[in-house]
């Protein structure tokens, strides 16, 4: 899905996109309702092609994911699967629904993943029930403590040897300071990126979660972007309240109402 880059005889350069859940369990069926499957198909003059990344959903009308997931050359078109725990099985709880259009952060820019982020617009709103809910976002600008202890979840391999898995998967991760990754990625950005993973390098996401989010007191504070290959650890997170304005400003291009409240609030 993603390209990997070349690994250097003196260091280990980071993937072009992340994530596996390694070092995680499956999660209870239906217990995470914002999360989202996104089935893209790509046709250019080669060909047509697939992948898949992870989303969610803050708006019966809108997703968020990873920018990388969709800058692809060619036509782009992107089913999204909601309301889902296996993907390989058609699940009464599923809603189906195409991407009417999706807009790439303007300063998103491939090379270190700097603005990885993306806003779907679906072509028809989700139907909110048990299965299907939205996720709250935070303020612009509000931080999560280092050492807070987040939880992210997806669809993505489950070991280094490329081990698939068809159910949810779910893994939690603690806030780190930015050093870590300022030292093992190029272009790394705290005041846009989060530096986030488990010291004992035993639990982190891989290549095929990218786009999903990073679940901390009761927010997305984060979406998957950046892993080391080979490496469980660090990874780094596209920080999620960095851009709330930005978010805000393209709901209302498509047209949506405000962000919902946060369900727990309701």
């Amino acid at each position: 899905m993603l390209l990997l880059l070349l690994i250097s005889s003196a260091f280990v350069l980071p993937w072009a996109g992340a994530g596996r859940i390694i070092g995680g369990k499956e999660v209870v069926p239906h217990s995470r309702p914002y999360m989202v499957f996104l089935k893209i198909q790509v046709t250019n003059k080669t060909g047509t092609y697939h992948s898949f990344c992870g989303g969610f959903l803050i708006h019966p009308g809108a997703v968020l994911s990873a920018a990388h997931c969709l800058d692809k050359n060619g036509t782009v078109n992107v089913t999204v699967i909601l309301g889902t725990h296996n993907i390989r099985v058609r699940e009464q709880s599923q809603q189906r629904i195409r991407a009417r259009n999706f807009v790439i952060h303007p300063n998103y820019h491939p090379e270190g993943h700097v603005n990885d982020i993306v806003l779907l617009k679906l072509e028809t709103k989700a139907k909110i029930n048990a299965y299907v809910r939205t996720i709250s976002l935070p303020r612009h600008n509000e931080g999560v403590r280092v050492g807070t202890e987040c939880e992210v979840a997806g669809w993505g391999r489950t070991s280094l040897e490329k081990t698939k898995t068809d159910v949810m998967r779910e893994v939690k991760l603690k806030v780190q300071n930015d050093e870590p990754c300022q030292k093992q990625f190029r272009k790394y950005q705290p005041q846009s990126m989060m530096c986030v993973g488990d010291q004992n390098r035993r639990k982190s996401v891989h290549k095929g979660d990218s786009g999903g989010p990073l679940f901390c007191n009761q927010k997305a504070h984060g979406i998957v972007s950046r892993v080391l290959e080979n490496r469980l650890f660090p990874e780094v997170f596209t920080r999620v309240s960095y851009f709330e304005p930005w978010i805000r400003q393209q709901l209302r291009r498509f047209a949506l109402q405000e962000l919902p409240a946060s369900p727990s609030s309701q």
